[in-house]
């Protein structure tokens, strides 16, 4: 079976990106079959072939900047001096000439792409919860040369709000990060809240001055054939959610 992709659906001219879903790939049992994250216990082989599978489907002009994720908010702005085999730790990463794939690696957390229509730039970031209320998608803004007003955004999949259930910890952080944050919990029957995380990401891309926001609108969670889900399954593979210019 071919691998398969959720093209980015957004006017963003002269960029090639989108969604990874685990169709296509050599990964058995909990990771069958496209896992492309080499941090979850799945052998080295299995995921450098599903890599290779990747590069080909797309033919990527490189290899994708993978990134060691840590739910932060660091964002690493790629050089052509680097070794793609040496994987900065951070949760963006921005490439300011557009020459680099980027790419996020998710199986619930939310993969951002961001570019530009007046720079060559792109980049993604990574936003689970923690890197979200921290401000990973202010930072990687920040590292972005463009005006907020000339940035298009896409969301790619991610836990939706029905199957995303916090605690009072959790909603608490984001009233106190983003204005407007209550609009993104539903209290459900126990007593705790239904997160809407894309929602979240909208105020705080809003809050940095980004209005052009495309989203796919898929559920990892809700889909097991296609989508990795960490809530569901615990111990998974990663989906990838990248970027590149043609």
């Amino acid at each position: 079976m071919s691998v398969e992709i959720i093209a980015a659906d957004w006017p963003a001219a002269g960029v090639i990106a989108g969604t990874t879903t685990r169709v296509g790939g050599v990964s058995v049992d909990r990771y069958a079959s496209l896992n492309l994250a080499a941090h979850v216990g799945d052998s080295v082989a299995a995921v450098t072939e599903n890599r290779r599978r990747l590069a080909s489907a797309l033919r990527l002009p490189r290899e994708p900047r993978w990134l060691n994720q840590v739910h932060g908010v660091d964002v690493h702005v790629t050089q052509t001096t680097e070794s793609a085999n040496d994987p900065p730790t951070a949760d963006g990463v921005v490439s300011p000439d557009g020459r680099d794939v980027v790419a996020i690696l998710t199986a619930d957390c939310l993969p951002v792409v961001l570019c530009s229509s007046t720079q060559p730039e792109i980049a993604a970031a990574h936003c689970g919860w923690r890197g979200l209320a921290a401000g990973v998608i202010a930072e990687t803004i920040a590292q972005m040369s463009s005006r907020p007003a000339d940035i298009q955004v896409w969301l790619g999949p991610r836990i939706s709000q029905a199957a995303f259930e916090v605690g009072d910890d959790v909603r608490d952080i984001f009233l106190a990060a983003v204005e407007d944050a209550i609009h993104c919990f539903d209290e459900n029957e126990d007593g705790r809240w239904q997160a809407d995380l894309a929602g979240l990401a909208r105020l705080f891309l809003q809050a940095e001055g980004v209005e052009q926001v495309y989203d796919c609108n898929q559920c990892t969670h809700a889909d097991p054939g296609r989508f990795y889900s960490y809530r569901r399954d615990g111990q998974c593979g990663r989906m990838a959610t990248f970027a590149f210019r043609i």
